[in-house]
């Protein structure tokens, strides 16, 4: 069960949910809530979470402090604003427009915070085809989690991303060991591709056929390409948390594929990055 089309996980209030229990693993996890006129309000419980406006803006109410999100018109229109929420928290949290909660089960009750958009860090990956955009919100070098990461990739239309295809499911100095989501938005209502196969981490074969508010899950295995079809821009929200006592989102290329990251020295960056940043 690693493909999950929009739909299959809603539960109450939530389009999308998925539990570690659900997925079959022990840290990570994802909600998203389509908030109109009533709002969410829950416990976190054993999970650290954020806050992140896909499309819209909310208010995030907690016992002792309230954060407002401007958000952003759509995920195609540059970084949110976001909120940390720590574990065992009650929060409420209201206003228009489609949020998602990226968590991880954590231990450690690290204190609420606000980050304004414009201090998210926007990176250019790749060249050529495999140009694409990262913003890393939820990085272990940008923001202070206990166990949860998170990034958000934006792929144009036509390009690769999550390319080379890489892994985290052997421990060693250069990977760490994360269980991984894949969170899907596409722009015109189009369509995208994700290939997830086996490594020495275990059996796995997937190749998805994805749209907006579709998962795909990643317990281990190399994962990617991501495929922005021809028309349609791509973006996904990477939820990653594992075992390890530093967060590290390392990872080791396909060796067969790795030879590819050497010929974007004599290829241009696509023109078309970034999205909804000009500075």
């Amino acid at each position: 069960m690693t493909y999950l089309p929009y739909g299959k996980t809603a539960d109450g209030p939530w389009s999308v949910r998925i539990t570690p229990s659900l997925a079959g693993w022990t840290y990570s996890g994802l909600r998203v809530a389509d908030l109109s006129e009533a709002p969410v309000t829950f416990d976190t419980g054993e999970e650290e979470m954020l806050v992140l406006p896909l499309a819209g803006s909310c208010t995030v109410t907690l016992p002792d402090d309230t954060f407002v999100l401007t958000g952003r018109a759509s995920v195609f229109d540059g970084p949110s604003d976001f909120a940390y929420i720590p574990i065992s928290t009650e929060v409420t949290v209201s206003g228009a427009g489609r949020i998602a909660f990226p968590s991880a089960r954590a231990t450690r009750a690290l204190p609420p915070r606000y980050v304004a958009a414009a201090e998210v860090s926007v990176e250019i990956r790749g060249a050529g085809r495999a140009s694409r955009q990262v913003n890393n919100f939820c990085s272990p070098d940008a923001f202070d989690c206990d166990k949860l990461m998170a990034v958000e990739v934006l792929t144009p239309d036509g390009n690769w991303s999550s390319y080379p295809p890489h892994k985290h499911d052997t421990p060693n100095p250069g990977e760490a060991v994360l269980e991984e989501i894949y969170y899907f938005e596409v722009g015109d209502q189009g369509i995208g591709y994700q290939r997830v196969y086996s490594s020495e981490g275990g059996q796995i074969d997937t190749l998805a056929e994805v749209s907006s508010g579709d998962v795909v899950l990643v317990p281990y295995g190399y994962h990617g390409p991501s495929m922005a079809a021809p028309g349609y821009d791509l973006y996904y929200l990477n939820v990653l948390a594992g075992p390890g006592e530093q967060r590290s989102m390392a990872f080791c290329d396909d060796p067969r594929h790795a030879w590819i990251r050497s010929s974007w020295e004599a290829q241009p960056i696509d023109p078309r990055l970034p999205f909804g940043r000009t500075s």
